[in-house]
């Protein structure tokens, strides 16, 4: 896959890092990686929050179980990366495979952040429906959008911006009804509670993902989709740790034994639930990284914010979720600045073509 795929072809070169080079100048897309890694946020974020939602409806009730599941699958990411050390290993011309130690101590780090933030996303999903939590992830669209100006001086054009607040609005309208959609035996201040929880995470994955673009923007060496792989191992490693040890404080590992015999779908489903749910979960963050690399933070919260709405819908199918009438007007919005976001870059990239072959044209006359 990786030589049909051309994904060693996704590079930034030292010289993207040069004086020289700090113009205005995007790198080329590597299309076919970008839509790939499109396809694994698409499969992450639809199906991760149901499965993780369903963990909860049939009994279980361990947060930090629940959360471990989100960065569990990491070892997964082991068959592609032997598969490309043997190819790097049959290329004589190849120079380093294993990424930067900078980049291993900032993966680290950032693990840590995530493996905080799947425990919000967690502990607010046990008190929403999926299809309000999901619109309400959204937002992060919004957080990444202030976080990315701050860190990586993301620009801004005026399609953006109209796309960050037509997903805001549609965020925000979730929160002002309260009682619509509320899961049986959760109070409306539990309402809250999760409602709160999911935009703090929603806010703290709006910070890890322009972190993660300026550690791509400060590697030093040759950054290839090789070592995106081996960064979000190192992150999924890091976060998983965090979850693991709070199981042990919390008893977890001797709960679930109890839980799996009293799980509504019996024992086989729940491990299957949870397994499923960690390949699932691993996907979503592996797709994130993944377009983080061939464009920008800023687009992988547009992708996000425009998927997590077809979460919605599935839920509103899978467990028969109310679909109200702010949940339909909050569906049309980010998919409103959905359509806005890409038109403004239609725009921006036939511009800058116009702009290019203007001075081709100009240097030859």
């Amino acid at each position: 896959m990786a030589s049909s795929m051309n994904i060693e072809s996704g590079t930034m070169s030292d010289d993207h890092h040069d004086k020289g080079s700090k113009s205005n100048k995007k790198k080329p897309i590597n299309w076919p990686l970008l839509l790939l890694n499109a396809a694994f946020m698409a499969i992450g974020v639809i199906g991760g929050p149901l499965l993780s939602r369903l963990y909860f409806l049939h009994g279980g009730g361990r947060k930090w179980v629940n959360t471990f599941t989100q960065s569990a699958g990491f070892p997964i990411l082991f068959a592609p990366l032997f598969f490309l050390y043997l190819r790097h290993r049959s290329n004589p011309q190849s120079t380093h495979f294993f990424m930067e130690s900078k980049l291993f101590v900032a993966s680290a780090i950032i693990g840590v952040f995530v493996g905080l933030d799947n425990f919000l996303y967690t502990l607010g999903l046990s008190y929403l429906p999926v299809s309000t939590s999901s619109i309400l992830y959204a937002t992060q669209l919004a957080f990444i959008a202030v976080f990315a100006r701050i860190i990586v001086r993301q620009k801004f054009t005026p399609f953006t911006i109209n796309s960050v607040v037509l997903m805001t609005l549609g965020s925000v309208l979730l929160g002002l009804r309260t009682s619509g959609d509320r899961p049986a035996g959760v109070t409306g201040k539990g309402y809250l509670f999760g409602f709160f929880l999911t935009l703090g995470s929603a806010g703290l994955i709006g910070l890890v993902w322009p972190c993660v673009e300026l550690c791509y923007a400060k590697a030093t060496r040759v950054l290839n989709f090789t070592v995106v792989l081996q960064f979000q191992l190192n992150v999924a490693a890091f976060a998983s740790i965090v979850s693991f040890i709070a199981m042990i404080a919390n008893k977890d590992f001797q709960a679930m034994q109890r839980e799996s015999r009293e799980y509504g779908l019996g024992q086989t489903m729940y491990v299957v639930v949870l397994v499923g749910g960690a390949v699932v979960w691993q996907f979503s963050f592996l797709g994130g990284l993944g377009v983080i690399f061939c464009v920008g933070s800023l687009l992988n919260g547009i992708l996000s914010a425009v998927l997590l709405p077809m979460t919605e819908i599935a839920a509103v199918f899978a467990y028969h979720e109310k679909f109200t009438g702010e949940k339909g007007m909050a569906l049309a919005l980010c998919l409103w600045g959905f359509t806005s976001y890409f038109y403004g870059e239609y725009q921006t990239n036939k511009k800058a073509k116009a702009l290019t072959k203007e001075q081709a044209d100009d240097q030859y006359s």
